[in-house]
């Protein structure tokens, strides 16, 4: 039994903190805010998921204030488009000094900086002591290019930090992808050792059954997850979420898809898109019929750019925001909205459903909705967060054709909320183990202990 046990240990190989304990943390943050903090800075290279508005922001800004003191080095955080002014603005609540920088050339001392992931490739990553990545749900990508530049790119900085409220919404096995940027294990590492080939399609895995309670310890020692403040044993006050109302407004479908006679139920994608391009005009209609007849701010989301640009015209007053238009553009139109210049806002959920903060709305429009529960969820969380003082109406408006779209989101959400309380339940359990105990790494070690002897003819 002792050689027995001498072999397991065998099969871990400890990998060190890269850390360090802060000497001190802004007392603006709540206490599970400065936990998991003093937690990741200990850690080097930590994941904090956390639900939209408990204060990723604050807590990256702190972990990479408190990175750039100690290291006497720039810690670089990355962020989606227009996040990184609204980042910046964060700073100046929390009297972090943070500057928005496009290139290099533009870091000439140790401090906090931010950028959007666009401009990845403008930064020589050798000179910054840490790394932030804002809404981290970028490397869900397998073989995406982001995802990999990111992983190669960074894969020497001694300490990182992801945050995101979706690390992987529906699919256990992405999760993979934040351990490799971090260095704990590959993906392929982890696939053979927590997951099987779900019968004959070796595209797809699962968790093995007898697997699965290691698999969650595993996550727990490098990640957080954190739906309110009560998983983790804090108070919920002032974590109270509003109502969410979804409204589903379904348009009647009396045009029939190419080669059918009468309106059926869309199935494959090109059906999907013919049904939502029949329906478009409908769509618009139904909801601008609903913004025009309020005065509140409204969210809209679209699918396609045929929508966002029929919805402009018909909503007197609103602005677009679209994939053609210049980043500068973008980002100035999304702020407007953010400061209530603007009344109405459209997009698709691609280009503005990631890391804003949108409270001041409280009515969302679906006019286009693709089969990603990411986007829809990302979408909604925009103004349903904590934060919002009041019920947030999300009108859904599809066509009669469509519900197969509908119920696949249904589904993924079914799915992403499992896996949800899948984590953090482990974490209740392991969270004292993740917090001050080193990450396992499982590998393979090969000791050899005997001399190989060559035959004769060589």
């Amino acid at each position: 039994m002792g050689n027995y046990q001498q072999f397991l240990k065998s099969k871990q190989v400890a990998v060190q903190p890269s850390g360090f304990t802060p000497d001190s943390l802004c007392p603006d943050l709540f206490e599970f805010q400065a936990d998991i903090d003093r937690w990741s800075l200990e850690r080097g290279r930590a994941a904090i998921f956390a639900d939209c508005g408990l204060g990723k922001t604050p807590m990256q800004l702190q972990w990479a204030e408190s990175v750039a003191r100690k290291l006497n080095k720039p810690v670089l955080i990355h962020a989606p488009l227009a996040v990184s002014k609204q980042t910046e603005r964060e700073g100046a609540k929390f009297g972090i000094p943070v500057k928005v920088v496009a290139s290099d050339i533009e870091i000439r001392k140790p401090g906090v900086y931010v950028t959007n992931y666009e401009k990845m490739q403008h930064f020589d990553p050798s000179r910054f002591g840490g790394v932030v990545l804002d809404e981290s749900s970028i490397l869900k990508s397998f073989n995406g290019a982001t995802r990999n530049l990111l992983i190669e790119r960074y894969h020497d900085t001694p300490m990182k930090l992801a945050c995101t409220a979706t690390p992987a919404p529906n699919d256990f096995m992405e999760l993979g992808n934040h351990s490799e940027f971090f260095g704990v294990l590959t993906r392929t590492e982890m696939l053979s050792t927590f997951f099987v080939h779900d019968g004959g399609d070796t595209a797809k895995w699962r968790l093995k059954g007898h697997a699965e309670e290691e698999y969650w310890k595993w996550i727990c020692q490098w990640a957080v997850m954190i739906r309110k403040p009560s998983d983790l044993g804090y108070s919920d006050a002032g974590f109270d979420l509003p109502p969410l109302n979804l409204r589903h407004v379904v348009v009647d479908g009396k045009n029939a898809m190419d080669g059918f006679l009468f309106p059926v139920e869309a199935q494959t994608l090109q059906e999907r898109r013919d049904a939502r391009r029949g329906s478009l005009a409908d769509r618009v209609s139904a909801c601008a019929d609903l913004v025009n007849a309020s005065t509140e701010p409204w969210l809209i989301w679209c699918d396609l750019n045929a929508e966002g640009d029929a919805l402009t015209k018909a909503i007197p007053g609103a602005v677009q925001v679209a994939g053609a238009d210049k980043d500068a553009d973008k980002e100035s139109r999304m702020l407007a909205f953010s400061d209530q210049q603007i009344r109405v806002l459209v997009s698709k959920p691609s280009i503005c459903g990631y890391g804003m903060n949108w409270q001041h709305c409280n009515n969302v429009g679906f006019v286009g909705l693709s089969d990603s529960y990411e986007m829809f969820y990302q979408s909604i969380r925009r103004c349903w967060r904590f934060g919002q003082k009041k019920p947030v109406n999300a009108h859904i408006i599809t066509c009669e054709q469509e519900g197969a779209v509908v119920k696949n989101i249904e589904r993924k959400e079914a799915d992403a909320m499992r896996m949800a309380r899948e984590m953090v339940k482990h974490m209740s359990v392991y969270n004292t183990e993740a917090i001050h105990k080193q990450t396992i790494r499982t590998a393979d070690v090969y000791n050899a202990g005997q001399r190989m002897a060559l035959p004769s003819f060589l």
